[in-house]
């Protein structure tokens, strides 16, 4: 029995080391993905645990491996050190306890806090809860006339990593007390940034789904949220990429752009190369572009590849290439030493800001940037060329805006140069997210659009009202939070499966909301289009309410009209309703009691 009872302790002992390591790995990779990622969002997480990681910056996975697996490592050998020369099974017995509750104890505190600060679970909840509020405001391109001018624009788009308005002065509409930007803040004010008749700079509030660079160039050539299901295997195991989505690539290969993407890391990364070779089919010149092609020497690599210092001398020779052609061209590049942590350090850096190394990188940039910028404008193609200037997401910098105030609103650097045209309303300010760049974008070059709306987005040389004008950020942000059929339609996210799937073809309709009537309360729905529909159907109902919490919802059956459409006169009075929001979704019910949503709507009432 004591023979039995030594066993039982050694394995117990022998167990407890590998315990006590993963829980303390666990620890240390928690604490190093939030000192490495400040603002890390679920939405970019999940993406990026399912997206392809070629084309990861090594001195990242060398950092995580010096901060997070050498301790874990150097502590189960102490550990089996100890457990060698522990000579009373009883001493070790205790080392081996209290290592075990130590280490677990502190896995459960950072795993707590992991959860808290990502909002796992309202992400969780997000994800199990549908909204039609991307259905319903979304515009399809495909279903929008589309009109370029006679004499075709170019177009020269430049993603410029982690850029805010933040880094400006606060005289200058900045959080900090001094101009880390000063050419882009001069570019900005100098041309079209939506800021009206004020002097502090605008930009672009990205929401979730677009906090991280392909999520960002995502929503800003497509104007919708970079969201993939939580239980899809995503980007990885992907033929497509929003195989359905038309997007700005898309509308400028229709219209006999050539394209191309100029980037000094490599595309793979984020499924950037599947999505601009899908959508506009860009010709990719990345990190292993320059590689092949002798543009670098085959060993050399900085940061995420190369710098931004050789990315703009390339760019130069590309555009002289590009202007000699006989095409319109789109050319699109993305700047990478202003990305987390702390920046990359170039040959021409200043140190204007001591040792404030990201200040000084952020310095470095907007000069380059500027120069850049003053060279396209010497050349001879530049009179039917427009520039956008675009941060792609606010910074994944641990600690550069710490000090900013909490009540500031960060918001994207944006900046339209030689747009072909103007505001039509330049004194009043806008309030734009990064969705609207999407038709702004088409709208500097000239091109008409039907609706003045693509996308999620609104063109903002227009008067025509933005969505975050109408519903506020915080209504969007948590609307697009959540899933939509219409999104999980065009991503067409296939699940790697060995079994054939059968699938189940939902029936869907047209839900159309008329005019509201002040003086009866009324509101006429009409249910019309129903697709797919089972063999019988039994009855249609909808369910109404105007509370966020659903805390007023009413079920209310319809009738069939004259029209042979289901209808219904809603009492939105009776929800003790006066203005704003009213959310409507239908279900058809067939012979068996079985019930299918078929669609719904939003609308608004001022």
């Amino acid at each position: 029995m004591n023979k039995l009872k030594k066993a039982f302790v050694l394995v117990g002992m022998v167990t407890a080391v590998p315990i006590t390591v993963i829980a303390l790995l666990v620890v240390f990779s928690i604490q190093w993905m939030f000192h490495t990622w400040s603002n890390l969002t679920m939405e970019e997480l999940m993406f990026h645990l399912q997206a392809p990681l070629e084309g990861t910056n090594e001195g990242m996975i060398v950092d995580y491996l010096n901060t997070c697996a050498v301790p874990a490592i150097l502590i189960l050998l102490t550990m089996i050190l100890i457990l060698l020369s522990c000579r009373k099974q009883k001493k070790c017995f205790w080392i081996t306890l209290i290592s075990v509750v130590v280490s677990v104890s502190a896995m459960a505190t950072s795993v707590r806090a992991a959860w808290n600060k990502l909002d796992v679970g309202g992400y969780t909840e997000s994800q199990s809860t549908y909204s039609t509020f991307v259905d319903d405001y979304y515009v399809d391109p495909a279903g929008v006339e589309i009109t370029f001018p006679e004499q075709k624009r170019n177009l020269i788009y430049i993603f410029l990593e982690s850029m805010e308005t933040t880094y400006t002065d606060i005289e200058n509409g900045g959080g900090f007390e001094e101009n880390f930007i000063p050419e882009l803040t001069k570019l900005a004010q100098e041309n079209e940034d939506f800021s009206g008749n004020d002097n502090q700079l605008n930009g672009g509030y990205p929401m979730p789904g677009a906090t991280w660079t392909m999520g960002a160039m995502f929503a800003q050539t497509s104007g919708l949220p970079l969201n993939i299901p939580i239980d899809d295997n995503a980007m990885n195991t992907q033929d497509s990429f929003f195989e359905g989505a038309v997007t700005l690539g898309d509308i400028l290969e229709d219209a006999g752009y050539s394209q191309t993407l100029m980037i000094g890391s490599e595309a793979d990364f984020g499924g950037r190369k599947l999505y601009f070779t899908e959508h506009g089919n860009y010709d990719i010149l990345d990190f292993n572009y320059a590689h092949d092609n002798n543009l670098i020497p085959q060993d050399y690599r900085v940061w995420w590849g190369y710098e931004d210092e050789k990315l703009f001398g390339f760019a130069k020779e590309k555009l002289l290439e590009l202007a000699d052609g006989e095409s319109p061209f789109n050319f699109t590049m993305l700047t990478v030493d202003t990305h987390f942590e702390d920046g990359y350090v170039c040959q021409s850096c200043p140190d204007t800001f001591g040792d404030n190394q990201y200040a000084n990188v952020m310095a470095c940039s907007s000069r380059q940037v500027a120069e850049f910028i003053e060279w396209i404008q010497e050349q001879p193609f530049y009179e039917n060329t427009t520039i956008v200037l675009a941060g792609d997401h606010l910074t994944m910098d641990s600690d550069f805006c710490e000090d900013v105030d909490e009540d500031y609103v960060r918001k994207t650097y944006v900046s339209y140069i030689n747009s072909a045209v103007e505001t039509e309303n330049n004194t009043e300010r806008r309030e734009y997210t990064t969705f609207d760049m999407f038709p702004t974008v088409l709208g500097s070059i000239g091109v008409q659009i039907e609706g003045e709306r693509l996308g999620l987005g609104t063109n903002l040389f227009s008067n025509t009202q933005t969505l975050s004008e109408r519903f506020g950020n915080e209504k969007i942000s948590e609307e697009v939070t959540k899933k939509s059929k219409l999104i999980e339609e065009l991503s067409d996210i296939k699940e790697e499966t060995s079994e054939t799937v059968t699938e189940e073809i939902e029936p869907t309709a047209v839900i159309t909301a008329g005019t509201y009537d002040f003086t009866t309360g009324n509101l006429p729905v009409i249910i019309s289009q129903i697709q797919d529909a089972p063999d019988t159907i039994q009855s249609v109902k909808i369910a109404v309410w105007t509370q966020e919490d659903q805390s007023d919802l009413q079920w209310i059956q319809t009738g069939m009209d004259e029209n042979g459409n289901f209808a219904v006169d809603v009492n939105i009075a009776g929800f003790n309703y006066r203005e704003g929001m009213y959310y409507i979704v239908a279900f058809l019910e067939d012979d068996a009691g079985n019930l299918y949503t078929i669609g719904g709507t939003i609308g608004f009432v001022d």
